[in-house]
């Protein structure tokens, strides 16, 4: 921005560097989706940069091969890494500076090195033990064979390397030449399924992004393949609520819960890749259908039983990032590898890190997320704004990574906002609230997790309420790192909020 540039060249700058000072959240070879208000057409875009799954990808093949679950680290778990065709596309028609000059201090940082902080080095450090990481991603991050300890400096030449040439000659070169041949060979040494046509054919896009009023607010999410609609869903299930006084209060908490369950329930059910849907997506947001599914909710017990099921809670790892300028351009961002480091491989001589996206397909031929050849799967990354009704420009841009924690923070951070009058550096300190399964103990059913700076008295509410209540440590990463900025329309004001839960800095001049 002090470049001249404006909040798109900014947020893909941000982008860029995080890929390589941030490797366990995000990556060259993942997913990005943002949503991009524009002031001068005065409009709002959604961008859906997601990658597909190779044409050979049946479930036959995987079948055949002997998988009764997709695989969740390696390559059969990678899709297209759709994240720099996003930038090109998002610099080309929004952008001030060009892709070239977003791409600066990302290619500075990789070939000149930056520090390496606690959270950097225990992630390494545990990625390291994980009998699922390769080779290729140990001889970039730990060539010495240990993580490089706090306070050292790690360079990544060959990411500077593939970033300067995405600089030069465009996302061509990642999808059709040098890069997209490395791939290629990189995926048949290590028996995945990819070709170039693959790469070739990727391009993402531009989509009308969903929307659901909200007290006085038109709150926006994307459409399928991810899980916009769900977040949409709870919002609107809990706007038929009294949800006054505390945040805290167990009766509201138990509400919202109930909320997610039910939109979880349809998550399982409906969202997919939207080719593949069978249901419309508006219609799981339509007024009379969220008035029938909230007739379910009961204020003084909670649901056992749920049409369609509830999905796993999936931990995910991603970054999440917003924008706004002057002009009034403003950009919510949302990037990932999926889980931590994705599929822990590294293309060797490269430094593209794959994402593991596809280990979110299912091979169960009766559910609606099942793996087919060019499909997307449901994706987690979900970047939100909202509108004050009657207005055009945005109030409230706002993420959060946390994989199926994304949308229930999505609630919890815009009631705190809309309904409780929270700042939103209160909002994103708040304690929070997780539902669904454990990562540790999938098998043991749904379980709330709170924070355990909510009150004995709160969970003890909540227990009797019927809930299955785990108190966990403050601060947990496990509720996702929220990131927000909300706009004073009176006067403009840009006043942002960030997550001390992670690595996190609201900066503005």
């Amino acid at each position: 921005m002090q470049a001249g540039g404006n909040a798109i060249d900014a947020a893909i700058a941000a982008n860029a560097t995080l890929n390589v000072v941030y490797p366990f959240g995000c990556g060259t070879g993942g997913d990005i989706f943002m949503l991009l208000y524009d002031a001068k057409s005065d409009s709002l875009n959604g961008l859906n940069g997601s990658g597909r799954a190779p044409a050979a990808a049946t479930l036959d093949w995987f079948k055949a091969n002997g998988h009764a679950k997709m695989p969740q680290r390696g390559i059969l778990s990678v899709t297209v890494p759709g994240v720099v065709d996003g930038w090109q596309q998002a610099a080309e028609k929004f952008g001030r500076l060009g892709l070239a000059k977003a791409l600066q201090p990302a290619i500075e940082y990789a070939e000149q090195g930056f520090g390496v902080g606690p959270n950097l080095h225990n992630a390494i450090k545990t990625v390291l033990k994980a009998p699922w990481c390769h080779p290729s991603w140990r001889a970039v991050y730990a060539p010495d064979g240990v993580a490089p300890p706090v306070n050292s400096i790690l360079r990544l030449p060959e990411l500077g390397q593939t970033l300067r040439l995405i600089a030069e000659q465009g996302r061509e070169i990642f999808y059709r030449g040098k890069l997209a041949q490395a791939f290629i060979e990189f995926s048949e040494r290590e028996g995945g399924l990819f070709t170039l046509e693959d790469l070739a054919e990727h391009r993402g896009e531009w989509v009308e992004p969903l929307s659901v009023s909200y007290h006085g607010y038109r709150i926006f999410e994307m459409p399928p393949n991810t899980q916009g609609v769900t977040a949409l869903q709870m919002l609107k299930l809990a706007e038929g609520f009294d949800l006054d006084g505390s945040p805290e209060a167990a009766q509201n908490i138990h509400l919202l819960v109930e909320a997610k369950k039910l939109a979880f329930a349809d998550r399982a059910a409906y969202m997919t890749d939207l080719a593949h849907m069978k249901v419309p997506p508006a219609q799981l947001i339509a007024e009379d259908y969220i008035n029938a599914r909230r007739k379910l909710i009961d204020p003084k017990m909670a649901m056992t039983q749920i049409e369609e099921g509830a999905m796993t809670s999936a931990k995910g790892d991603t970054i999440y990032l917003c924008a706004a300028d002057g002009e009034g351009n403003a950009v919510s961002l949302i990037q990932s590898n999926y889980m931590g480091i994705g599929s822990g491989l590294v293309v060797p001589g490269t430094g593209i890190e794959l994402q593991n996206r596809g280990a979110y397909f299912s091979l169960d031929p009766n559910q609606i997320n099942q793996i087919a050849p060019r499909k997307r799967t449901l994706h987690t990354l979900i970047p939100s704004m909202a509108f004050q009704e009657r207005s055009s420009r945005p109030a409230i841009i706002f993420g959060t990574m946390g994989g199926d924690g994304q949308a229930q923070t999505h609630l919890q951070v815009y009631t705190k906002l809309i309904n409780y009058g929270l700042n939103i550096q209160e909002t994103v300190e708040a304690p929070r609230w997780v539902h669904g399964k454990t990562i540790e103990n999938p098998d043991d059913g749904e379980v709330l997790q709170l924070e355990n700076r909510f009150s004995t008295e709160t969970m003890a509410q909540l227990r009797q309420l019927g809930h299955t209540v785990l108190d966990i440590e403050s601060w947990s990463r496990q509720m996702g790192y929220a990131q927000g900025i909300v706009i004073n329309p009176a006067n403009g004001l840009l006043m942002g909020g960030a997550d001390p839960r992670a690595d996190s800095a609201a900066i503005g001049y």
